[in-house]
């Protein structure tokens, strides 16, 4: 099973998915951007404030491609749980939202990225979206780059909830406003209910 964490920077998925390490440990912990050159040329593009919005996309879709072929596709082959801090579902969101604010003449970037996804990639089984209003977001990641502020995120939001909205049984709606431990426990308790199922 491939569980992924969602939701805006400063939401809660790190600390969810460190807890949820010590609740499962058999199952992959992972997370994208990876680890590897590819990730780290993704960490290289964020930092950019004038990074080019096509380049990037492609840049965190080649890093995507490296994690199922490397990590994803072989821990569910041997039939293991596999929970990843941000997956492909981060990409249409904010990524439609940095090509919708650029002058990349695409008219539907949600749907354009969704589609580039769909010959390759592995959906998830199901995607625990940690739901936050963007101005406490972009408060709590501390508006450090690009990706954290108010606007941006807000775009970003109204992107997940297009996604949540074509899928809705996939995604588990979670109140990330409240408090880390409640987040916690409430997210440790439906990845139980969805391990049994």
């Amino acid at each position: 099973m491939l569980i992924t964490l969602e939701g805006l920077d400063g939401s809660g998925k790190t600390t969810v998915w460190e807890a949820l390490r010590d609740a499962y440990p058999g199952a992959t912990f992972t997370r994208e951007p990876t680890d590897s050159w590819y990730g780290e040329a993704v960490d290289r593009s964020i930092a950019a404030d004038d990074a080019d919005p096509l380049a990037e996309l492609f840049l965190l879709t080649a890093d995507h491609a490296n994690h199922l072929s490397e990590t994803v596709e072989p821990a569910l082959a041997d039939g293991g749980l596999v929970v990843s801090d941000r997956y492909s579902d981060s990409r249409f969101a904010y990524q439609a939202a940095t090509l919708a604010a650029s002058d990349v003449p695409l008219d539907r970037p949600l749907e354009y990225i969704r589609g580039i996804h769909a010959g390759f990639s592995r959906p998830p089984d199901a995607t625990i979206y940690l739901d936050l209003d963007a101005r406490a977001a972009a408060e709590r990641a501390g508006r450090t780059n690009k990706f954290e502020q108010d606007g941006y995120l807000a775009t970003v939001r109204d992107n997940y909830e297009r996604l949540i909205d074509a899928e809705p049984d996939r995604f588990v709606r979670v109140d990330a406003s409240r408090s880390p431990e409640a987040v916690t426990a409430r997210v440790e308790a439906v990845v139980a209910e969805l391990v049994e199922e």
